[in-house]
């Protein structure tokens, strides 16, 4: 009997879907921007792997080797850097390592730590996500002849979105009253807002990140603009 796997990874990419064969691991811990990956992938054959953090990523990765790992910058127990250099110290190598962050500050350590690529959140086209990932694979993995251009927009699902908000307060609420707490839910808030494009919760985010302290007056209003966002999907 042949294996899905083996099968699904020998297809030939078509000019319709021109990550047909590929399997891609998303290390990513929003699910509003897993989500909004998980249908360009689908829209463009590759499959999709996911894990929320590097612990969880490295287990997959002692299982299988993807084609390609895209790898969020800010994550739960640490930085998309750590990995990255895993990766590349790795044999054999994956063949494309790109970083993912919505703040474009990242790039420089990304690319330090070896990644071949970097791509600002949010990436919400689907030609665009497709172009940046054929972009670092070889000749033989592209589709032959011209590329139909699939140009349709993937919007933040509401779901996904609501999911991460209330992570987010939960951690805001009961995390641990520390630096490092408040520039990950930063980081992580600034990303959601991104994919969902709320410029004014990506704007409260970066004023809490600013701020001196962990307990002010600034974490009292990224609290009440997450109260309010939740309450509104209540309501609806």
């Amino acid at each position: 009997m042949t294996n899905i796997d083996d099968f699904l990874n020998t297809q030939t990419p078509t000019v319709i879907r021109p990550l047909l064969g590929l399997t891609i691991l998303l290390v990513e811990d929003s699910l509003t921007a897993c989500e909004a990956m998980r249908l360009m992938c689908l829209r463009s054959g590759a499959r999709i792997r996911r894990a929320d953090c590097l612990e969880s990523a490295r287990r997959h990765l002692r299982v299988y080797r993807p084609n390609v790992v895209l790898t969020d910058m800010g994550l739960p127990d640490g930085s998309g850097a750590e990995l990255i250099s895993e990766l590349v110290a790795a044999t054999p190598r994956v063949e494309a390592i790109v970083a993912l962050s919505a703040d474009p500050g990242r790039q420089a350590e990304a690319m330090g730590a070896g990644a071949d690529g970097f791509i600002e959140k949010p990436l919400d086209s689907i030609a665009e996500f497709q172009g940046a990932v054929m972009q670092f694979l070889s000749e033989d993995q592209r589709p032959l002849g011209p590329r139909r251009i699939n140009d349709d927009p993937v919007p933040a699902d509401p779901i996904a979105v609501q999911e991460d908000l209330a992570l987010a307060q939960n951690l805001l609420r009961d995390g641990e009253q520390n630096s490092e707490t408040k520039v990950y839910l930063a980081t992580f808030l600034a990303g959601v807002a991104s994919t969902a494009r709320d410029d004014e919760l990506r704007s409260v985010a970066e004023s809490f990140a600013k701020a001196r302290a962990m307990a002010g007056p600034e974490r009292q209003h990224l609290d009440e603009v997450l109260t309010a966002r939740l309450e509104r999907k209540a309501v609806v």
